[in-house]
């Protein structure tokens, strides 16, 4: 999305009992010393921690913010020079402040390049016979597809596409590389009550097509065509969303040579009908004589042997990087804490820059003190005793894609990853809070959500340093944003991984080129920073690992 006092403690006067400590910055010493002994103790750390967090300083974010929230990065755009000059100047950051790269066999061991590829859709069809069906007008993909060539399909019907433990129409069928046709929506009972539920309520069958999709990849098919609508003009409307969609490129990961999932296409009740040999009537019909037998019929059609299908992808290589730099622990060094914000933003519009000064420059410079900071303490002997990845994440804007390609590509493996800590959008009061005009507030997500530990720790450190008031509005499981699905830390929390998400919530500059830096209250986003910091000193130096005892949704 992205004060109190400034704290100043005597290093020395901390640790001259029992603990050589390594000469400060400040040591005029000429005489050489041993190596001392890098501070172990997790109460001495505890103590060291709010001279470090005095580092992060308004200023300092001021002044980062001030450069690449700049017009002279173009809104940041994924794959384009301005996102490239915002890698060079946080990998030029990081090695300054003495923050190692970790990328091996690539020529800067700050970037971990990311594979992604612009892409639009080409040519698409459907061949019924003699009978030729457009891709965006009869038809759309959800996703990826396998027939970037023409090929010819073999079709079978699949009633609802549904295959639940209660209720499947996949008994007896067999759906192994072929073209499955499936009715949308769920069936139901001849007094309106949905079979599956049993009830008045829904369920996914019919509310989302990735459980379709699902079980026709579990079953080996290689596409599922969902009919959506009643009429032609049902399925226009229906589908008119994706039609703004088809002409525009996209940008995604790289795909790779084999497809994991089933084709998911959404066609029209005279496509269905084509493929299945017999009329859009006599198809809808199905749901009467399944509402009748109360359970899972055959379809009494005959599908089509002629059926030719194309559905062209055009790709480009798209080359971006993740930005990671990192500080290796002392006694724990291989359990890591990841540190994250996504330093893209989305570019230029109409010949206007969005500089995305808070969504997520806020985040990006703030992670950039943090690492900082870390670094400072680990010069000073009082470095981390697990190691910390402080990773500026590409193309978030693009569907987290930065993010996802770490988690499947980590450099250090998931299940050493204690924690993940993620800043996005801070600085900023939303609509609720603008009305109060309230900066010290701070809305935390997903702390509570896998780890009851990280709760607690995020709610002491507030207290004990920062306090911000900690707002859990967005962490209600019912919340209709559902933010804690929108931003990389996602990538983490869905491989198990405890995350804790600090954001300062919408406002009227959001996603508009009027997002910029002289509306960040630098005041506020230290203090956010400041609280992200104590929370991961704590994670990276308390003896025992956080526990992963929830499972939240």
């Amino acid at each position: 999305m992205k004060y109190n006092k400034f704290y100043v403690y005597a290093l020395a006067a901390l640790l001259t009992t029992g603990c050589a400590t390594s000469p400060t910055s400040t040591s005029t010493s000429t005489t050489a010393e041993a190596p001392a002994a890098p501070v172990t103790d997790a109460a001495r750390l505890r103590e060291a921690a709010p001279k470090y967090a005095g580092t992060i300083t308004a200023a300092d974010l001021s002044k980062h913010l001030n450069i690449i929230a700049s017009d002279a990065y173009e809104g940041r755009d994924t794959g384009s020079k301005g996102l490239k000059m915002a890698a060079e100047y946080i990998s030029k950051e990081f090695k300054e402040d003495g923050l190692t790269g970790p990328v091996k066999n690539n020529s800067n061991p700050y970037y971990q390049p990311v594979d992604l590829e612009r892409s639009q859709w080409g040519d698409g069809y459907i061949m019924v016979g003699k009978q030729k069906f457009m891709m965006g007008q009869d038809f759309f993909v959800l996703g990826a597809s396998p027939y970037q060539t023409e090929q010819t399909a073999e079709v079978v019907f699949a009633g609802y596409g549904i295959d639940s433990d209660t209720y499947s129409d996949y008994a007896n069928l067999d759906v192994t590389g072929k073209m499955v046709v499936v009715l949308g929506g769920e069936p139901k009972t001849a007094d309106g009550k949905y079979l599956v539920s049993g009830s008045d309520k829904a369920s996914d069958w019919g509310n989302d097509f990735r459980t379709k999709r699902n079980a026709a990849t579990k079953r080996g098919a290689k596409s599922v065509l969902i009919v959506t609508g009643t009429t032609a003009d049902e399925f226009n409307s229906l589908t008119q969303r994706y039609k703004n969609f088809l002409t525009r490129p996209s940008i995604g990961l790289k795909n790779s040579s084999t497809q994991s999932n089933a084709a998911s296409l959404y066609v029209s009740p005279q496509v269905g009908a084509a493929l299945l040999g017999t009329t859009p009537e006599k198809m809808l019909a199905y749901a009467n004589s399944v509402a009748k037998a109360g359970k899972p019929t055959p379809g009494t059609f005959t599908a089509v042997k002629d059926v030719k299908i194309k559905t062209e992808r055009v790709s480009n290589a798209l080359p971006s990087e993740n930005v990671l730099g990192f500080i290796e622990g002392t006694d724990k060094k291989d359990e890591v804490i990841v540190v994250t914000a996504h330093y893209d933003h989305v570019g230029v519009e109409d010949g206007e820059i969005f500089n995305g000064a808070n969504d997520d420059g806020s985040g990006t410079v703030a992670v950039v003190e943090l690492a900082e900071a870390f670094a400072q303490a680990k010069k000073d002997g009082v470095g981390p005793r697990r190691s910390v990845l402080f990773m500026l994440v590409t193309a978030e804007e693009k569907g987290l894609l930065g993010s996802e390609y770490y988690a499947n590509n980590p450099i250090f493996p998931l299940e050493n990853t204690v924690a993940n800590v993620n800043i996005d959008m801070i600085g900023r009061m939303d609509f609720d809070y603008e009305k109060k005009n309230d900066s010290n507030y701070i809305y935390v997500i997903g702390a509570d959500k896998l780890s009851s530990e990280l709760h607690q720790i995020n709610e002491e450190m507030n207290q004990k340093h920062v306090n911000l008031k900690l707002d859990y509005k967005f962490n209600d499981e019912n919340d209709p944003n559902r933010f804690y699905y929108r931003s990389d830390h996602y990538n983490f929390a869905k491989h198990g991984i405890p995350i804790v998400f600090y954001f300062n919530g919408v406002h009227a500059d959001y996603h508009k080129h009027t997002d910029t830096v002289d509306k960040i209250i630098f005041e506020s986003a230290e203090k956010v920073a400041r609280l992200a910091f104590h929370v991961t000193w704590e994670l990276a130096n308390r003896d025992n690992r956080i526990v992963v005892d929830s499972n939240k949704k």
